[in-house]
């Protein structure tokens, strides 16, 4: 099995750098997980809707020039449903059936994600609807996942 993580901007604090990398190590028993990061836009605190849509139709864009046609595609998207652990441990594994084995999970950057990333998606799914940091969401999804793994294969963890 394999996932990717395609993420707009980069992880700054070295922290978040470390937790990343301990959790691709737990995940590696199950998937082959990467990560990949496109630049984020700079946005104005008092931009018009205008304005944040061309961001996000930027940064959407320089996601789906990393998708290849065939991908099972998950956005984090937060109007959409907001899965406990055990389900979407249960989704995911619906997801690898549907999507040959790998899976490409998109966080957009903080104005959300474009029309043009939504309609591409196979599926989308919510965190919380709490707001975090995308360094933090990022961290979440990896733990996620490995409570997810560690669900599915009857394993201790998930409590």
């Amino acid at each position: 099995m394999r996932i990717r993580i395609l993420c707009v901007g980069h992880l700054k604090e070295d922290y978040w750098r470390v937790a990343q990398a301990e959790y691709l190590k737990r995940l590696s028993p199950f998937a082959q997980v990467s990560i990949e990061e496109v630049d984020d836009l700079p946005s104005k605190e008092n931009a018009s809707l205008a304005m944040e849509e061309e961001v996000k139709t930027k940064e959407g864009d320089k996601i789906l020039a990393k998708l290849r046609p065939n991908e099972f595609v998950c956005t984090l998207d937060l109007a959409k449903e907001e899965p406990d652990s055990i389900a979407l441990a249960n989704k995911m594994m619906k997801m690898f059936t549907m999507g040959g084995a790998e899976i490409v999970f998109v966080i957009g950057g903080s104005l959300g994600l474009s029309q043009e990333l939504k309609k591409r998606a196979n599926a989308s799914l919510s965190l919380s609807k709490l707001t975090f940091t995308h360094q933090m969401t990022r961290i979440i999804l990896l733990e996620q996942l490995y409570r997810s793994f560690k669900i599915l294969n009857h394993e201790p963890y998930h409590k």
